[in-house]
């Protein structure tokens, strides 16, 4: 393939250099343009590729005008509008992609690699992880190989040549990069102002739920956080990270309480009492654009954020005043033993037991006969625990693809389809409690997580989502119930993917060799550990050096002594200056590689008695050593050897040229002895 490059005229080398770059810029695009849009692109830049190494004319105005009307009319109906973050990125990529079309002299060469440029940063949108990065830097390599190739004149070194250079003028930039990484003040909020317009969809949870709300989740593996624990890591089957309570029904979705969308007032006289050791750990957030702070249910304490405030509401909701843009770090601590809210009076209960009239009539008589009436009622507690011993043996199942579910959806779920994932079961269960009188109330957040190699933190990704219940029960409070546990225990003792039922063959060989069947000893599983682990520390040293970190460190430096900064500056100082010393002396001891072989033909010639004179050229001289006395061979090498100088030195000579010039020089050089 370079063998082919390096075979092209140097202005179709050039394009296809060019186009190659954008086809790197666009390719993370692909993930999150229309379809139809990353197709278009591809053709355009197969198109005028094909044009460049045949030789054809490129279309004329009168062609490509249609096709951008027509792709802009693409984006309004794919999008909506033209306006915006997305519809924006598209018209570049659309825009770009034309525009290699269109591109004829060294000016719109330009205008293409700047785009390019513009284009590439604005991937920074969709992901900021490790593949990404070092997929932008081999792009950032190809582009500036472009752009540096549109500034030789005639005579251009070769393509392999070319990116050496600029690998090492990348390596002279990498150690100012770092300095102004550290040091150049940063700023609150995400990039360019705008907050993340997929935030919902990366975050997962929102502030209602419907059945498939949660199990759209399951099939993604983005990372939500990763805690990191001082103390010992409780079970997996009480890693219960709360986020949202649900309270008002309507028959098909459970919503918050209050105001929809607005962060509740904080309430400074919840009744809780905590017992037994708390769990003490680290928690690094991904940017979300909403304002939910996770903790371990429940939480005992949590870390201020500095510049957005949270308050918690009476069902231990904790949101934060603003919404969560960019990476954030905040300590904290749980206690999986507590009693909340154990003195409720009946008023207060009355909002944890509505259920919308004529809703549901099968499951309401069901419940309410099964708990019974006056002096053979259960008692809560056993109508509790009769519900899910009807779980347990009836023939339920646990899936992500659970059939559609009529208006009475609760009905059609516990009698006719009776499969579902956790938000049928929890949604369920809490209409079951509060037909038989129990106050209840639907909570979402995870369940779960993955264990680090380190043996001290866990990551929690989007197919961790859960939903449970909690019923209350006098003198005890809040009680969290999981009725998903009866049907598929495996989901909170170890994942959702040990609860699923396997997948067909050949499927089950391949995942149970990347340890995704839950098994501990795949042959992947360790390796994905490793990632995981190589992600967060991307994460924490990277992507989640916020502006507290940065004047946190800075505050540091300088309260360093000021002995041992001045110490540090000076050992700074000197190995800079042992660094540029040596690189002087390498370029100094080096030259010209075409003069110290000159330089060595004349020492030589000196010895023989035919010194060069100040004033003397390589013509010249070769006249004067004409005249000595030499062989036959010696005389046409000394002649052949100072005419290949000449010309190389002085002549507009190709790089391959110059290099098999020197080739022959030392050749000569010793036939001239």
């Amino acid at each position: 393939m370079i063998r082919w490059f390096n075979s092209l005229p140097r202005e179709k080398a050039d394009i296809v250099l060019l186009l190659l770059a954008a086809a790197m810029v666009l390719a993370p695009h692909a993930l999150h343009l229309p379809p139809w849009l990353s197709m278009a692109s591809a053709a355009l830049l197969l198109w005028r590729a094909v044009i460049t190494v045949r030789g054809r004319r490129q279309p004329q105005l009168t062609l490509l005008a249609p096709l951008a009307l027509l792709g802009i009319a693409g984006v309004y109906a794919s999008y909506g509008t033209v306006l915006g973050r997305d519809p924006g990125v598209a018209m570049l990529a659309l825009l770009l992609a034309l525009k290699s079309l269109e591109m004829h002299g060294r000016r719109d060469i330009f205008v293409f690699v700047f785009l390019s440029f513009f284009l590439l940063l604005a991937n920074f949108f969709h992901t900021q992880g490790i593949l990404s990065a070092a997929w932008m830097l081999a792009t950032v390599i190809v582009l500036l190989a472009a752009l540096l190739s549109a500034q030789y004149g005639t005579v251009q070194p070769r393509l392999a040549q070319r990116l050496n250079l600029l690998g090492r003028m990348l390596a002279l930039a990498v150690p100012l990069s770092a300095v102004m990484f550290l040091a150049v003040p940063r700023v609150d909020g995400p990039l360019w102002g705008a907050a993340p317009e997929d935030a919902q969809a990366r975050t997962g949870l929102s502030d209602s739920m419907q059945p498939g709300a949660i199990a759209s989740l399951a099939l993604s593996s983005d990372p939500v956080f990763t805690a990191r624990f001082s103390t010992p890591i409780p079970p997996q089957d009480q890693l219960y990270w709360r986020a949202v309570v649900l309270g008002d029904f309507d028959g098909a979705t459970w919503t918050r309480r209050g105001a929809k969308g607005r962060a509740p007032a904080s309430d400074s006289r919840i009744d809780i009492a905590l017992q037994g050791q708390p769990s003490q750990y680290e928690v690094t957030l991904q940017a979300s654009g909403q304002r939910r702070i996770f903790a371990l249910d429940v939480p005992r304490s949590i870390e201020r954020l500095p510049g957005n405030p949270y308050v918690v509401s009476s069902a231990l909701e904790v949101l934060t005043i603003q919404p969560i843009t960019s990476t954030v770090r905040y300590r904290a601590s749980s206690q999986a033993r507590y009693r909340l809210q154990a003195g409720l009076s009946a008023a207060q209960q009355q909002p944890w037991l509505a259920l919308p009239a004529g809703s549901n009539p099968r499951s309401v008589a069901w419940a309410r006969a099964l708990r019974g009436s006056g002096a053979h009622a259960l008692a809560p507690a056993d109508a509790v625990a009769a519900v899910l011993e009807h779980f347990r043996r009836a023939p339920f199942r646990y899936t992500l693809q659970p059939p559609l579910l009529g208006k009475h959806g609760v009905d059609d779920f516990l009698f006719r389809t009776q499969a579902g994932f956790c938000e049928h079961y929890a949604g369920s269960f809490v209409v079951l409690m509060r037909a038989m009188g129990i106050p209840a109330r639907v909570v979402t957040g995870y369940q779960g997580g993955a264990r680090n190699s380190d043996g001290a933190s866990l990551t929690v990704r989007q197919s961790d989502a859960h939903a449970w219940s909690e019923v209350w029960l006098a003198g005890r409070g809040w009680v969290r119930i999981d009725p998903t546990g009866a049907v598929a225990p495996l989901r909170t003792e170890r994942n959702l993917d040990a609860a699923l039922p396997p997948p067909p063959s050949p499927l089950t060989a391949w995942r149970a060799l990347a340890g995704l069947d839950g098994g501990a000893h795949g042959a992947l599983a360790a390796w994905r550990q490793q990632w995981q682990q190589a992600e967060h520390a991307w994460s924490s040293w990277v992507l989640d050096t916020t502006p507290q970190r940065q004047r946190a460190m800075l505050d540091h430096l300088k309260n360093l002594p000021a002995k041992q900064l001045a110490v540090a500056c000076a050992v700074l100082a000197v190995l800079s200056a042992v660094a540029g010393g040596l690189v002087w002396w390498r370029q100094a001891r080096q030259g010209d590689p075409l003069d110290a072989l000159y330089a060595q033909f004349c020492r030589q010639q000196a010895r023989r008695g035919y010194s060069r004179a100040p004033h003397e050229g390589p013509h010249g001289y070769a006249a004067r050593l004409a005249a000595g006395k030499a062989t036959q061979e010696a005389h046409a090498a000394t002649a052949q050897f100072l005419a290949i100088y000449a010309a190389m030195k002085y002549g507009n000579a190709h790089p391959d040229e110059q290099l098999r010039a020197r080739r022959s020089l030392r050749r000569l050089l010793t036939q001239c002895r």
